[in-house]
């Protein structure tokens, strides 16, 4: 029986949306939500910027967006497609050619407003070299940078102004019988992107790109981002996320990931529980934690951990998680294997033990699966 079935409170409801492809990456549907990012190297520095991209995928990113702003950059873009290990959206603004180029040098997908590039020519142009080379596109409205006309007719950036924008730009590719797209209508300010989102989810069954732009900093931005985001994915809206953060570009995975888990909408490596600290705590919880954090980064297997220091909570939430730790006093504490009490172990040794059980039961669940897997076939 499923913990969602028991729990039925849990359950999130997602919009329904058609599917599209992003290179490999399914997007909508009943697809998993994907993770994307941002890279900030100069895009013409192919080795430098696949270094980056390299370092988001290991975190997990599905997708990574590359600026192409000039003609250098999409001649980088063959080398970076040809030898990424996730699909690259090329990120186009103005310029059609770009968006050609981009498209011929392998992108997988192609950021672009179609009201922004030109004439309908233009448009048939890159709406053909996206149909040739197994393109999709994204449409990406920016409360920012909405077209002159809109300002005037609503007098500033609105829930409205920006939903009128994304449909005006979706009938540009639908005319042109193109329908391999998503769209975004993105903006700094919490209240109006939520707002923009909730009324384009009901215009469309387009899949959803989710974003809070410009964010801010790690911390300021990772709040802002949690709760726009959150909000949108626990009613059901989104196929696609990207944090965005004046940080590095895996930060932005890691924090995408942990919303994700928050909501239960996707699992990725070790969950942590802990608990804030307090007089009452066995051990050091702060530092163990960090510890924790940096030395299980490694493992990708979906699973929970729980690091409590004293026996007030440490017991129950232990029962509810892979592996555990709950403080005891006198310079030990309890581990907890599969939900269950299982032995004593020094504080001292605590870390490295902890370690050794979680990828012991990494392993354990990979096994499973795999049998599963076999059994299915």
């Amino acid at each position: 029986m499923s913990l969602n079935h028991v729990r039925p409170w849990k359950n999130i409801y997602r919009r329904k949306s058609r599917q599209i492809m992003v290179g490999n990456v399914p997007v909508g549907g009943d697809a998993p939500i994907a993770v994307q990012t941002m890279t900030n190297t100069d895009g013409t520095d192919a080795r430098a910027t696949l270094k980056q991209i390299e370092a988001c995928a290991e975190a997990g990113a599905d997708i990574v967006r590359v600026s192409c702003p000039d003609e250098a950059t999409t001649q980088a873009m063959k080398e970076i497609c040809r030898e990424s290990p996730v699909p690259i959206v090329a990120d186009i603004h103005f310029h059609y050619k770009r968006a050609i180029e981009a498209a011929e040098a392998g992108a997988a997908c192609l950021r672009i407003n179609p009201g922004n590039i030109g004439d309908d020519r233009r448009v048939k142009e890159v709406i053909r070299a996206a149909r040739d080379n197994g393109c999709s596109i994204r449409i990406g409205v920016n409360a920012g940078s909405l077209e002159r006309d809109l300002l005037e007719k609503y007098g500033e950036p609105c829930p409205e102004a920006m939903v009128e924008s994304a449909l005006d730009h979706i009938k540009i590719l639908e005319d042109n019988d193109f329908h391999e797209f998503k769209i975004s209508v993105k903006a700094s300010d919490v209240f109006l992107s939520a707002a923009a989102y909730q009324a384009l989810a009901e215009a469309t069954d387009a899949p959803i790109h989710l974003g809070i732009t410009e964010a801010g900093g790690l911390m300021s931005g990772t709040i802002k981002s949690a709760i726009g985001l959150g909000n949108l994915l626990w009613m059901g809206i989104g196929d696609t996320v990207r944090v965005s953060l004046s940080a590095d570009p895996v930060e932005e995975v890691r924090v995408g990931y942990e919303i994700l888990k928050s909501l239960g909408l996707r699992h990725r490596g070790v969950n942590i529980i802990s608990c804030p600290s307090c007089a009452r705590q066995g051990f050091d919880v702060i530092k163990t934690v960090e510890t924790l954090e940096d030395r299980l980064a490694h493992i990708k297997t979906p699973m929970s951990l729980s690091i409590i220091g004293c026996v007030v909570n440490g017991p129950g939430e232990a029962l509810m998680t892979d592996v555990g730790f709950t403080g005891g006093g006198a310079g030990s504490g309890m581990v907890y294997l599969a939900g269950k009490q299982s032995h004593k172990m020094s504080n001292e040794q605590m870390v490295d033990h902890i370690v050794e059980q979680v990828e012991a039961r990494a392993a354990q669940i990979e096994a499973e699966q795999a049998e599963e897997v076999h059994a299915a076939e």
